[in-house]
């Protein structure tokens, strides 16, 4: 039987392994093999939207999970926006980062964060993959956008901060992430290996800022991104550098907490080397516990902690590295307030939005002369043409925007009156003349994708009463966007509805 001392830590080499493995599962229930790891001294498990059927529902899983493993860190992608998992069945009832940051309230934007972070720790969750500290330095960005709080590196700075220091107040830790800057890349890291060419310069002025924020802070735990800075290592990506975690995280700036890895299945980690050798190499680099997807198996977990123990055998990783790691593991978890016991979750934990909050958001989007005009001189919708993109991974099929709202509201609205006709790039528009109007396109990225923008030309091209609402991050000269509202929650969908609505209001008075 393997020894273990208070923390949990054990003499076998094993365990010290399997705690810096964070894997992930199918299903509502714990399957067995996660169990079983858990009691190995697993390192805990990063949950997803497939895991979620109810707060309640949640509270249970973790109940069980910590009680396999009362030092499992539970791990979960909830920012407050367009990337939810407790919400991932209606969508987040807060408005995200990029409108946080437009509104530039850093008194909100730590309300908003507490509230994320007592929905967490009411439902058992011990850390927020949160806050996206990533300046969006580049309006093409599929990955990021409306996650970040802006392009300006100070602003981005003092809402990573006031995010930060909020979300822990609640009792989960913080992970400020992609290290060292995922905002100024036009490809996603889920597909591929995105590269940064920018000066050590620029990186020091602008992606950095916000995590000597967050760090000042006091994050917990700093996750890294599968991006290439050629300035900073030529061969190798982030997560898997010596140079950028060792030489510039731990020395320059000085973090001292747990470095998470992004998910090793993303291409930009593993699509070279396979996700064993990944892990590996993601040990060696620096980093402390990582994330291996979405989807893993017991089969898969007994690879990783093979090559793993092989790279130690052969000398390739020194067993120190795994059990330094393995401690700062177990110290954030010993962290970690217990799982809530009943009866009740409380009602806050899905916060309802008065009318001058409503307003704030709206105040928050850009909205040109052109499309008040056309609005002003309309009293119904009556055609909405919704743009499907494939989202990102990190977004996933979440409910977005004015559909996600209409779905949970008592009230009907103009979207329930209006003819909805579905664009994508499977599905191309038929007869832009012969739609009722006023028209309202609604999507998100609209720019980025040429089947959208080429709806939206035939539109224009015989119509003048098309609205274009881009609920994403819209393209430097706004061409594709006549009200930009910078996020696509379910929050950012109400806002949307009574944006439509107070105008249509306005037309019938005046008409």
């Amino acid at each position: 039987m393997t020894g273990t001392d208070s923390t949990g830590a054990g003499t076998d080499l094993r365990r010290d392994i399997l705690t810096t493995l964070l894997p992930g599962f199918d299903g509502l229930n714990a399957p067995e093999w996660v169990l079983g790891l858990l009691r190995d001294g697993l390192g805990g498990v990063c949950l997803f939207g497939q895991n979620i059927e109810s707060p309640e529902q949640l509270r249970s899983l973790n109940a069980t999970l910590r009680t396999a493993n009362p030092l499992a860190v539970i791990a979960i992608d909830e920012e407050g926006g367009d990337v939810t998992r407790l919400f991932y069945d209606r969508g987040a009832p807060f408005p995200g980062n990029a409108v946080l940051g437009r509104i530039d309230d850093v008194e909100l934007t730590a309300r908003v964060a507490a509230a994320v972070g007592e929905a967490l720790a009411a439902t058992g969750c011990t850390v927020a993959f949160a806050p996206d500290v990533d300046v969006n330095a580049n309006a093409d960005n599929p990955v990021i956008g409306i996650r970040s709080f802006g392009a300006d590196p100070e602003l981005v700075a003092r809402h990573s901060a006031a995010w930060t220091t909020a979300l822990q107040q609640t009792g989960v830790a913080a992970s400020a992430k992609h290290f060292p800057g995922h905002g100024d890349t036009a490809t996603d890291s889920h597909l591929a290996l995105p590269v940064v060419d920018v000066p050590l310069a620029t990186l020091r002025e602008r992606e950095l800022v916000p995590f000597r924020a967050a760090i000042a802070a006091g994050s917990r735990t700093i996750m890294t991104s599968h991006i290439l800075m050629p300035e900073l290592d030529p061969e190798n990506p982030a997560t898997l550098s010596p140079q950028i975690l060792n030489g510039l995280l731990r020395g320059e700036l000085g973090f001292e907490g747990v470095i998470v890895t992004d998910a090793l299945d993303m291409k930009g980690a593993s699509g070279v080397h396979g996700i064993p050798e990944a892990a590996v190499r993601a040990l060696a680099a620096g980093c402390d516990l990582l994330c291996i997807g979405s989807d893993n198996s017991a089969e898969e977990m007994a690879e990783i902690v093979g090559a793993v123990e092989v790279a130690i055998a052969t000398g390739r990783l020194p067993e120190a590295r795994v059990r330094e790691s393995a401690a700062r593991v177990r110290a954030l978890a010993a962290e970690s307030v217990p799982v809530p016991a009943g009866p009740a979750l409380p009602a806050s934990i899905e916060p309802r939005h008065d009318a001058e909050e409503i307003g704030r958001v709206i105040g928050a989007f850009e909205v040109t002369d052109a499309a008040r005009q056309r609005l002003a001189r309309s009293t119904r919708v009556g055609t909405v043409v919704r743009v499907d993109a494939v989202a990102n991974i990190a977004v996933g099929v979440a409910p977005w925007g004015p559909f996600a709202a209409e779905d949970v509201s008592e009230n009907p609205s103009w979207l329930g009156g209006a003819e909805t006709v579905a664009v994508s790039a499977q599905q191309g528009l038929v007869d832009p003349a012969g739609l009722d109007g006023v028209v309202l396109v609604v999507g998100k990225d609209l720019h980025r994708h040429e089947f959208a923008r080429a709806a939206i030309d035939a539109l224009r091209a015989v119509r003048d009463d098309v609205v274009t609402i881009d609920m994403g991050w819209p393209s430097n000269d706004r061409a594709y966007a006549d009200v930009s509202t910078f996020g696509a929650s379910r929050l950012l969908g109400e806002a949307v509805i009574e944006f439509v609505d107070d105008a249509l209001r306005a037309a019938v008075a005046t008409s």
